[in-house]
């Protein structure tokens, strides 16, 4: 297959690259089948190349481009994670093809958010003030169209269809957060341990958040495996799952990881109390409302937590780089708002259909 620089993908070739992407992922040793047979990877390549296009260079955006992207990235991410199931699944988790499929997909698409971001304007901010403000107003948010429509609106079908999609990150949830918490010990680490402790429900599965997930999927009938749902995932929330590996996976990026999570625990109170009231307005039990309702009363501690004993700080020992916080910050509101945006308008379709 030979693609023309002004060839628009179809349906049909971007589901045919992933299944062949799936293909590639089940070989005992990836890189060596690929150095073997290296004939095997162009149809792939020269899809993904041609999505880089379509998701990040053409105006306007392709949306499929990006959910083909996004998806074949999650993949590759995802080997990062013990999913409990069978270990040679694991087999090409160090693949350097897979590690060059990711940096390739990471470094267009991390060049186009910021390309769509203010953060060069961030320098020159006074650090604390910056994030004072902001933690501020997002902890007590004026009201969007959007999250009035879960409030008041959504039906008991989207109610179910927010579960599916949000269940994505919400069965396997604070996983990445485990993966920046060791290293050396001081106040900040340990601080972070304590938030992953209480993700965790001190080490008791009943308690753990993901088991309140779990519970509220069960109440519907729903199926509770990881990742049943991935099919009808939106991209913006794919490219939120992958930010938050592309922010852990990589130490540098370790202050605009810590601006993220800070967006996470900050604005999760006010989020999921929509969740909540539209599940009381709807009349379900206090299970299927369960894990909204943890979340509104330990993410108020940890919002304050992450502010005052985690980035605070971190600006008086990274001067020089603080600002970083902030971008972190700034960027993942961005991710958030484009994710729950897309998931309202999953929702209307499937309540529509």
């Amino acid at each position: 297959m030979n693609l023309s620089s002004s060839h628009i993908l179809s349906d049909i070739e971007y589901r045919e690259a992933q299944e062949a992407f799936t293909q590639l992922l089940q070989q005992d040793d990836l890189d060596h089948y690929v150095s073997v047979t290296p004939k095997c990877l162009e149809p792939f390549e020269q899809v993904l190349d041609q999505a880089i296009v379509e998701a990040y260079e053409d105006q306007p955006l392709c949306p499929k481009a990006q959910l083909f992207l996004h998806r074949i990235l999650y993949r590759i991410n995802r080997l990062k994670l013990f999913w409990y199931d069978d270990l040679e699944n694991y087999a090409n988790e160090n693949s350097a093809l897979l590690f060059g499929l990711r940096a390739k997909i990471d470094t267009a698409w991390q060049d186009w958010e910021t390309r769509n971001s203010e953060s060069p304007a961030l320098k020159g901010l006074d650090i604390k003030t910056a994030l004072q403000e902001r933690t501020a107003e997002d902890l007590d948010p004026e009201p969007s169209q959007t999250s009035l429509f879960f409030r008041n609106e959504m039906s008991q079908a989207g109610y179910r269809r927010l579960l599916a999609i949000t269940s994505l990150d919400g069965l396997v949830e604070a996983s990445q957060l485990s993966r920046m918490i060791g290293g050396v010990s001081n106040e900040v680490q340990a601080m972070l341990t304590k938030i992953l402790i209480e993700e965790y429900g001190g080490g008791k599965l009943a308690r753990k958040h993901s088991s309140f997930f779990s519970a509220m999927m069960s109440e519907f009938g729903m199926n509770t495996t990881p990742e049943s749902y991935f099919d009808i995932v939106p991209w913006e929330v794919l490219a939120n799952i992958n930010h938050s590996f592309n922010m852990c996976e990589r130490k540098r990026n370790f202050l605009r990881y810590i601006g993220s999570l800070l967006y996470f625990e900050i604005s999760v109170p006010a989020a999921f109390q929509n969740y909540k009231l539209a599940g009381k307005r709807l009349g379900f039990s206090e299970q299927a409302i369960s894990y909204w309702d943890v979340h509104i009363k330990e993410d108020l501690r940890h919002g304050q937590w992450m502010l005052n004993e985690v980035a605070l700080p971190l600006i008086d020992r990274y001067k020089d780089s603080a600002w970083e916080i902030v971008w972190g910050y700034d960027q993942q509101r961005d991710l958030s708002t484009r994710a729950s945006q897309a998931i309202a308008n999953a929702i209307q379709q499937a309540e529509n259909a």
